[in-house]
C-alpha cells in the first residue's frame, strides 16, 4: 500500500547523538519534521541541521516528560550498548530509561512510540538461523546487555496492549561510517583477532541508512496503520554472510589486512569468562579483551527473517553491503575518520 503524502510533525529522538539516534534525527530533519534531541551532551552537527537539543538523562522522569511536551512521535534509540558493563548501569539505562519513556509518552499524549530493541534479545550463546518475530526469549541471558533490552523491550510491548501505538524494532550489528561502536572495535583490536569457530557461521549486519530508514518507516506506517502497535520487527541487509568475511571486509575497508589464526569457540568462552571474573573482581575501566557473550556472538550463526518489515513497513534495504563498504572506506580514508 502506498504511503499517502508526508505531514511534518514533532519527533523526539532520545539518544539523539548518538550513532542511530542522529541518523535517525537527520532524516527526520531532511523531511521537513521538527525534530528534538534528547540526550546528556549537545551536538553541534545536529545544531546546523536544526535540530533542537534537550539536555538530559534518560534516568530522570521529569526531564523525559518536559522533553515530550508538545511532540507527536518518539523515537526511543537510547541505551547503553554491549558488550560490557555493570549490570546496573545497563538497568540504569535500559530499562528504567525507558520505562521513562512510556510514562512521558502516556504522560503528554505522544501519538507513537517507535523503540529500538536488538535481536540480542533472543541470544543466549546458540545459533539463530532465519528465525522470525515468533521466536520466544531465551529461559536465560548471558550478559546484561541482553537481558536489560529484553526487559525494555516487555514493558513497550505491555503498555502498547495498554493502549499506548508502539512499534518495536529489532535492527541487528548497525554499521557505518560514523560508527563508534562496531567498527573502532574491530579495527582497535585487529592486531590481535583471531577467528573463532570454524568461521561458517552466517550473521546478519544493518547498514546505518537502512536502519535509521526503517524507523521512520515504522513511525509512518504507524500512523496509517494503528493497528501494527504491539507489533516487533526484524531488520537487516536481508543477505546473511559469514561474520568472519564481514570482519576481514570492514578490515579492508580500513586498508588492513585480513584475520590471521584461529582459536577454538569453547577456549575462546572460557578466556572471555576468564577476562570477566579478572574485570569484575578487580574492578577495572574499559571493555575486557574478551568476554563469553562476544565468543558466542563471534562463533554462532544470528540471522533473521525480515519479510514481516518488508510486508508490514514497506522496508526494503536500499543501501547494500557492498556499497555500505565502499562508503566506509570512503569514511575511513586518511582523509576521513578512521576511530583508531
Amino acid at each position: 500500500m502506498p504511503m499517502p503524502p508526508h505531514a511534518p510533525e514533532t519527533a523526539l529522538v532520545t539518544g539523539g547523538g548518538g550513532f542511530l539516534g542522529s541518523a535517525v534525527a537527520r532524516r527526520l530533519a531532511a523531511r521537513g519534521d521538527r525534530v528534538i534531541s534528547f540526550s546528556r551532551a549537545e551536538h553541534p552537527r545536529l545544531a546546523r541541521l536544526g535540530v533542537a537539543h534537550i539536555r538530559g538523562d534518560i534516568a530522570d522522569g521529569d526531564a523525559l516528560a518536559r522533553a515530550c511536551r508538545g511532540v507527536d512521535v518518539v523515537h526511543h534509540t537510547a541505551a547503553k550498548p554491549p558488550p560490557w558493563g555493570p549490570p546496573d548501569e545497563y538497568r540504569r539505562t535500559n530499562v528504567t530509561g525507558t520505562a521513562n519513556v512510556i510514562a512521558a509518552c502516556r504522560r503528554c499524549g505522544v501519538q507513537r512510540l517507535i523503540h529500538t530493541s536488538t535481536p540480542s534479545v533472543l541470544f543466549d550463546g546458540r545459533d539463530l538461523e532465519g528465525v522470525d518475530e515468533s521466536a520466544p526469549y531465551p529461559a536465560r541471558w548471558h550478559s546484561p546487555y541482553a537481558e536489560t533490552k529484553a526487559l525494555a523491550e516487555q514493558q513497550v510491548l505491555r503498555a502498547a496492549a495498554g493502549g499506548l501505538p508502539a512499534v518495536v524494532l529489532r535492527p541487528h550489528e548497525i554499521w557505518g561510517p560514523h560508527d563508534p561502536h562496531f567498527v573502532p572495535r574491530i579495527l582497535a583490536r585487529a592486531h590481535r583477532l583471531r577467528r573463532i569457530g570454524d568461521g561458517k557461521n552466517l550473521v546478519d549486519t544493518t547498514y546505518i541508512d537502512n536502519a535509521a530508514a526503517a524507523h521512520l518507516l515504522a513511525a509512518d506506517r504507524l500512523r496509517q496503520a494503528p493497528g501494527l502497535s504491539g507489533r516487533v520487527y526484524f531488520i537487516s541487509q536481508g543477505e546473511p554472510i559469514p561474520a568472519w568475511d564481514m570482519i576481514d571486509a570492514i578490515l579492508r575497508a580500513a586498508g588492513r589486512g585480513p584475520v590471521k589464526g584461529r582459536i577454538s569457540h569453547r577456549s575462546a568462552w572460557l578466556i572471555g569468562w576468564a577476562c570477566e571474573l579478572i574485570y569484575s573482581g578487580l574492578r577495572l575501566s574499559g571493555d575486557p579483551p574478551l568476554t563469553r557473550f562476544v565468543a558466542d556472538a563471534l562463533a554462532r550463526a544470528h540471522w533473521f527473517d525480515i519479510s514481516a518489515a518488508r510486508r508490514d513497513l514497506g522496508y526494503a534495504p536500499a543501501v547494500s553491503t557492498a556499497e555500505g563498504l565502499r562508503r566506509l572506506a570512503a569514511w575511513l580514508k586518511p582523509n576521513g575518520k578512521d576511530p583508531t
